[in-house]
């Protein structure tokens, strides 16, 4: 299939743009999250997103008697919850003795296993409009519609407007926290912005991609652009170019080759561009290190044969 033919279809124009801005957002934002050490909160946003879809569906079903399945209740819900579950993990790091990666975790299990509850309360029940539910588990991009691409762009350019309006106040809590607490930068409602960008940039994936695999989308691209770069806005940059191409040549390729899913071919092709940045980039790839030492290795040899060479000469 001809790329032109690809994009006169509307469903493969649906996939790639969709994925493309779900890759471009949680690329940009996701450096944050990497540069803080605290990768793994995209996987507590992910699953945390689970309940709050759900239950975004509930209240609209039960509550308001309106549709359950609108994207933008659906996102606002999934923000919410995602939020409060990256701010559950970070305050039970704060106040008590347990490392953050321990809260993470535990806040991961709890929330998930909150969402898989009501999933099958929802599986059991008798609610209008609950086909498909199940894939916010596993993703599903043939069934992004002009309205969900709409939102995910919307919702995702308000995430990147807030990066750029608080961009000092999250580069210097992100590298020096003392320093912007003694200015007088608040660290809880600095985090907390920081965290719903970072929420907004997983949740829009969630029914694209599943939530399994969107932990991907806001790790990899960071991890792979920061072998590039040495300044923050050129990381972040990249980070997106990184997510938003990675992610078209993904579903490009999904759709090609036929019956392969979009979500994980596209995390392999994630995989494809970090592998081949720590191997090839200029200054901090596997390669590159490996030439330094060799070359650091022949010439401490150098000085000391250079070293002993007249010493030995005195002696005789």
């Amino acid at each position: 299939m001809s790329p032109i033919e690809f994009l006169g279809n509307h469903t493969y124009r649906m996939v790639l743009f969709g994925t493309m801005t779900i890759g471009l957002v949680a690329g940009a934002l996701g450096s944050f999250a990497y540069l803080r050490k605290q990768s793994l909160i995209s996987d507590v946003i992910s699953h945390a997103a689970l309940p709050g879809t759900l239950l975004a569906f509930l209240t609209a079903v039960v509550v308001l008697g309106a549709d359950g399945r609108n994207m933008i209740a659906l996102i606002i819900g999934a923000v919410i919850v995602g939020t409060l579950a990256v701010l559950f993990a970070n305050g039970v790091s704060r106040v008590s003795k347990i490392r953050i990666d321990t809260a993470m975790a535990v806040s991961l299990t709890v929330f998930f296993g909150g969402g898989m509850l009501l999933m099958r309360i929802i599986a059991n029940g008798a609610f209008p409009g609950k086909g498909g539910i199940q894939d916010y588990l596993f993703g599903n991009a043939s069934v992004i519609t002009i309205a969900d691409l709409t939102t995910s762009i919307i919702v995702g350019a308000l995430a990147l407007v807030l990066m750029l309006v608080f961009w000092k106040e999250f580069a210097l809590r992100t590298f020096d926290p003392d320093h912007s607490t003694v200015l007088g930068f608040r660290a809880r409602t600095i985090d907390t912005l920081m965290f719903t960008t970072i929420v907004i940039a997983t949740v829009i994936g969630v029914k694209a991609v599943g939530l399994v695999l969107m932990v991907a989308f806001v790790v990899t691209p960071p991890a792979a652009a920061r072998q590039w770069t040495r300044t923050l806005p050129g990381m972040v940059a990249l980070s997106a170019v990184f997510g938003a191409v990675g992610s078209g040549v993904g579903a490009y390729l999904s759709i090609v080759l036929g019956k392969v899913p979009t979500g994980p071919l596209i995390v392999i092709t994630l995989f494809a561009i970090f592998l081949l940045s720590l191997l090839f980039s200029p200054r901090r790839s596997i390669i590159t290190r490996a030439v330094s030492r060799a070359r650091a290795r022949d010439a401490l040899k150098q000085e000391l044969l250079l070293g002993s060479a007249p010493a030995e000469g005195a002696l005789r």
